[in-house]
């Protein structure tokens, strides 16, 4: 009885492996995603892909984006990445480690002559389209519809228009702008960026500063020291309309702040509009651009490419991965993505969100008045989120502005040179 037992026993688990093999022959592809606030959305249209089709199984990897790095020096990348594009992720399209994208229906598709410019910004392989935009958060400053309609305040267009609202508001008692100076990256991200943003051309900029390399500072075409001058002084003059306690106050601060009505203005992205309406559901809020000069023309938009598609070129399973990058570039897929995140499909035509919080915005990116923030565009190795805290903390603005232009000779000088 005891063999008869065993036997059996064999028997049924050799079933249960053979079922377990005739029920999923699908190959696995492993798809990063980084966009932390949106893993469950992503993982439902993961989940309706998987059920939608037999060939191929995605499994989403969360990870973060030091285990991709690390994954890519191992030689086991992940077959598609779904990322952030910054200066992390650019090193593999420098070093040609990316696909070329360039027959894929989604390339097509993409709004490549809009935003392309952008992402060669952070570098590029020769021939190839290495990485394609996916989702692109455009940020302005954020306001409070009731607190202006109630002091009878236009948006403004002008710097002398800002000003006037920010005396006019000040004088009766409401802070203009809410600071969260305590989080470094809230100033960088937002008063550094939107103060230069709206005040030089931000491609140019950076292509002067590439150029002059390791010789970078008060003497040459370009430096921080001289363009972002102005732009930081008037950043300043701003600071006179924050709450008296911004130094102190942070990201999470700012967010209840607005949504109780402490101030009229916050220089955020609209990634704190949920934040917000936690505390303030029905809390009326728009946006515009800040305007740092008196010509209405140079008002713009600050944008980056919230999400890239990627393929590696040791991916295990390329076509599984080309097969579900199309798949998320289906209109229907990619627009949905997007309106759930409040941010912009950059496809050929593509429509602009409806959220009306974010429409004023649009007429700008329509127009292609955007900027990427110079924060981003600046290595990580240089830490300008700490710079612009300093700035607004009192740290000095032409002492941090040289600091970031010996940092960026010294990065550099430090660099391999081309043949």
């Amino acid at each position: 009885m005891r063999h008869m037992a065993t036997a059996a026993m064999a028997f049924t688990l050799a079933l249960a492996s053979l079922a377990g093999c005739s029920t999923d022959s699908r190959k696995d592809v492993r798809f990063t995603f980084s966009k932390r606030e949106a893993i469950s959305y992503m993982q439902d249209v993961v989940n309706d892909f998987n059920s939608s089709q037999d060939r191929y199984r995605i499994n989403l990897d969360t990870s973060g984006v030091d285990v991709v790095s690390a994954s890519f020096v191992r030689g086991n990348p992940p077959d598609l990445m779904l990322a952030n594009y910054n200066f992390e992720v650019a090193r593999f399209i420098d070093r040609c480690a990316l696909s070329d994208l360039s027959s894929t229906d989604a390339a097509s598709t993409a709004d490549l002559e809009t935003f392309g410019t952008l992402m060669a910004q952070y570098g590029e392989c020769k021939g190839r389209i290495s990485a394609l935009p996916y989702s692109i958060m455009s940020s302005a400053v954020i306001y409070n519809k009731q607190i202006f309609a109630e002091q009878g305040l236009e948006v403004p267009r002008t710097w002398d228009e800002l000003i006037a609202v920010a005396d006019h508001l000040k004088a009766v008692g409401i802070d203009p702008f809410y600071g969260t100076f305590k989080d470094a990256w809230t100033v960088g991200q937002g008063w550094f960026d939107y103060a230069a943003g709206g005040s030089i051309d931000v491609v140019q900029f950076f292509d002067q500063v590439r150029d002059a390399a390791d010789k970078v500072g008060p003497g040459s075409p370009a430096s921080f020291q001289k363009d972002f001058a102005q732009p930081m002084n008037k950043m300043a003059h701003l600071l006179s309309y924050t709450n008296r306690d911004a130094a102190s106050r942070a990201y999470a601060d700012g967010n209840l702040a607005i949504a109780q009505g402490k101030a009229a203005m916050y220089l955020q992205g609209p990634w704190a509009f949920s934040e917000i309406a936690k505390s303030a559901p029905d809390l009326e809020l728009g946006t515009f651009p800040l305007p740092m000069t008196n010509d209405p023309n140079d008002l713009a938009v600050r944008v980056n490419i919230d999400l890239a598609a990627m393929i590696p070129v040791d991916a295990r399973e390329p076509e599984g991965a080309r097969t579900f990058l199309e798949y998320l570039y289906r209109p229907e897929v990619i627009h949905a993505y997007n309106a759930s995140q409040l941010g912009f499909t950059p496809l050929i035509g593509a429509s602009a969100p409806d959220d009306p919080r974010v429409a004023g915005m649009i007429p700008y990116y329509s127009e292609g008045k955007i900027y990427q923030g110079p924060s981003v565009l600046i290595p990580k190795s240089i830490p300008v989120f700490n710079y612009a805290q300093a700035m607004v903390t009192g740290g000095g603005i032409e002492h941090n502005l040289s600091i970031i232009d010996t940092d960026w000779s010294r990065l550099a000088y430090r660099q391999p040179k081309e043949d």
